[in-house]
């Protein structure tokens, strides 16, 4: 999603492509010494592969600092705190709510790693702010938070892109080209499988699990509009495998399927779908299907 995405660059993937260095805000002139000013929001798994990118990607571009992060946990955010201190020579700002750290009038851009459930209304929030946004998939998981993210974003000057990491790989940048080139003649079927032999997203001895504490975050933050209920540490990092937070496999790993189709053929919503799956493995806490078949036509 980009709005007037040629006015200048916002250059920005997944956890395995350069993220945004080249932007700045409109209202800003971009002289010989600026330097893009970049906030973390969300500082759990994907943030630090995010940092982990921006490290790699100084190498070329070192014109940016990460000035901010934001969690409302207080453990994940010390400890992003400390890991930019030592990617990056200098500690951060640290916040625990998204407010604070976006009124910040230096702060150019934001990283959304947050839980999936509340991207949408996250980067709602940024966009408002002033902020250009990098968020990861997906964007939303209920029509009501997808419109509202697209809605602010198409009336808004601010750059935004979404993360999925295949559209920057440049095996699959090089498929594209094949593909278009007619060399395979017309494509009738693609077929696309991942497999993984263990309880994906349940991690029943995870330390950070055991470690979480409700006065150390807020949990009804935390659901952000969700349906209110006990302090759950569980679902709080495993909310991939609960209904009310996440699709599962259809939003974690179908979008990729889905999006390479896309990227691949120029389509963009299927004719029709359907679909089969279950809990039939993983017999723990889980809500989503462990196992899950999915079938998509395009005209």
């Amino acid at each position: 999603m980009t709005n007037d995405i040629s006015r200048r660059a916002f250059v920005a993937g997944g956890v395995t492509a350069a993220l945004p260095f080249t932007a700045r805000s409109y209202g800003r002139i971009v002289g010989a010494n600026d330097r893009i000013q970049i906030g973390e929001l969300g500082c759990g798994h994907r943030a630090n592969g995010h940092r982990t990118m921006l490290k790699k990607s100084a190498a070329t571009d070192p014109k940016f600092d990460v000035r901010s992060v934001c969690d409302l946990w207080s453990v994940n955010r010390e400890r992003a705190a400390v890991d930019v201190e030592k990617l990056f020579g200098a500690k951060p700002k640290t916040f625990k709510y998204s407010e604070e750290m976006l009124a910040d009038k230096d702060l150019d851009a934001v990283m959304i790693g947050t839980g999936d459930h509340q991207h949408a209304r996250i980067l709602a929030e940024v966009v408002r702010a002033g902020k250009d946004c990098y968020c990861e998939k997906p964007m939303a998981n209920t029509l009501e938070d997808a419109k509202l993210a697209r809605d602010t974003v198409k009336s808004s000057k601010q750059v935004v892109q979404m993360g999925s990491q295949w559209l920057s790989d440049p095996y699959q940048q090089r498929v594209r080209e094949i593909v278009r080139s007619g060399k395979l003649g017309k494509i009738v079927s693609v077929s696309q499988s991942w497999n993984f032999n263990g309880p994906r997203w349940d991690v029943p001895k995870s330390p950070d699990i055991a470690m979480l504490q409700e006065k150390d975050t807020d949990w009804k933050r935390w659901l952000l509009g969700r349906t209110p209920r006990p302090f759950d540490p569980r679902v709080y990092f495993e909310f991939r495998i609960f209904k009310e937070f996440s699709g599962g496999i259809t939003d974690q790993w179908y979008s990729h399927g889905s999006g390479l189709v896309h990227f691949y053929l120029d389509t963009f919503i299927p004719d029709n779908t359907v679909s089969n799956g279950g809990i039939f493995a993983w017999h723990d806490v889980r809500e989503n299907p462990d196992t899950f078949q999915c079938l998509s036509t395009f005209a």
